[in-house]
Order: structure tokens, then sequence, then C-alpha cells
């Protein structure tokens, strides 16, 4: 299942010390699909069949999808941690409910974040963001974020990843464990009275809405 074990994860780990994986978010990577169905900027929408704890009911935000495997973080798992207990610098920025998030079960003892560039933003040149859809852009955590206010709407943090394998997402998509769709930036900034899960079914073409009043315990129904 997806986000595997960390000691044994094979896809890139964008917080290695050194490494540029963090930001390889190239052209080929957005704009080549994994057979037609997967990129940066894709939401994965867990089926309703799902039902392991860690991704039951989640919408997962790829980050990064190609030859070497796939990348992206749940953006509807809010930790009891605040931003500002941890990285108090960046809480002005961060979006209501200002929470660190949980972004999958890999490497929870890092943080990564995205942010949601304002409309018309120029951003050519800043380093400490790297472009990953559409308005939404990969925040580097050791930039001054007073500096990156001016073209930011806000940022999500996150505690951690989920992270497949060559070929492994692929494989849960041809077992129907996850429903796509393409994100909005407001996805990442949700409010905390928003149940994502359901508001995304909702807005996608039919029969996908349907989904979207299956309840939480069959057995309740």
């Amino acid at each position: 299942m997806a986000g595997g074990d960390e000691s044994d994860d094979p896809t890139p780990d964008p917080f290695a010390e050194g490494s540029d994986a963090q930001w390889r978010m190239s052209d080929a990577a957005r704009d080549i699909e994994s057979a037609g169905r997967v990129r940066a900027g894709t939401l994965l929408i867990s089926s309703t069949d799902l039902v392991e704890p860690t991704f039951a009911r989640t919408v997962i935000y790829v980050i990064e999808h190609n030859d070497g495997g796939s990348l992206g973080v749940i953006l509807n798992r809010m930790s009891h941690t605040a931003v500002h207990n941890l990285l108090p610098q960046w809480s002005d920025l961060a979006a209501s409910p200002r929470a660190l998030f949980v972004g999958g079960p890999v490497k929870q003892d890092a943080a990564l974040c995205l942010g949601v560039l304002k409309l018309g933003a120029d951003v050519d040149g800043v380093e400490a963001l790297r472009p990953v859809d559409g308005r939404v852009v990969l925040v580097d955590l050791d930039a001054d974020p007073e500096a990156l206010a001016q073209v930011l709407d806000g940022v999500r943090l996150f505690a951690g990843y989920s992270g497949w394998g060559i070929g492994q997402l692929d494989g849960e998509l041809d077992q129907d464990s996850w429903m796509l769709a393409s994100a909005l930036p407001s996805d990442l900034l949700a409010p905390p009275t928003a149940d994502l899960w359901s508001d995304v079914l909702r807005r996608q073409p039919w029969p996908m809405p349907l989904f979207a009043t299956h309840p939480i315990d069959v057995a309740r129904n």
C-alpha cells in the first residue's frame, strides 16, 4: 500500500542532505502522465474500499510522478501540533488551521511545505520556490517567509510524505484503490470545516459524486 516503510522506501527522498530530489520537477515529470492518468498536480482520492487506517478517506496531492516512482502528501490529515510550536517563523503564512498536517507514513520526522501563489505572482528567479503545477509550489523551509509573503496566498506544512516505488502506484490504480481528479489550488488550503474527500468527489463528472455520500462506517448504514 502507498507510503510503505521508511527503511525500504524506493522513492526519491526529498529531505536527503545534498540531494536535489526535492526540486526535481522537470517539464517531463509534469507533462508526461503514466498511462495518461497521473502527473504532478493530480489528486488521488481513496476508494470506498480502501479501509486501511492510514489512507482511508484521504486525498493525496501528487508532487512528483516519473520513472523513478511517485511522491505526494495527504491533504486532509491534520495533526494536533501547531505550526507555531515547531516552525514559528512560518505560522503567519500557514493557512488556517495553522497546524502541521501528516503527509504520509514516510519521514514523519521531517517537514515539507507546499504553497499557493497569488494570482499573477512573478516568481522567476525566486530560488526558494519550485513549481509543481499551476499556482502550487514547493517551498524551501530554510527561506525567509517574510520575503515570500508578497507572492504567496498561503502555505501548508506536512510531516512526512506518501511514496510509491516504480510501478507501485500504477498497480494500486489497476486495483481501483484510488480515484483520480485534478487539483485546485484551494484544495491545499482548504478550511478546517471542509470535508475535502467528499467535496472533491462532488465536483467530478458523474457518477463520481455518488461516492461522496458513502458512509464512513458501512455497518452503521
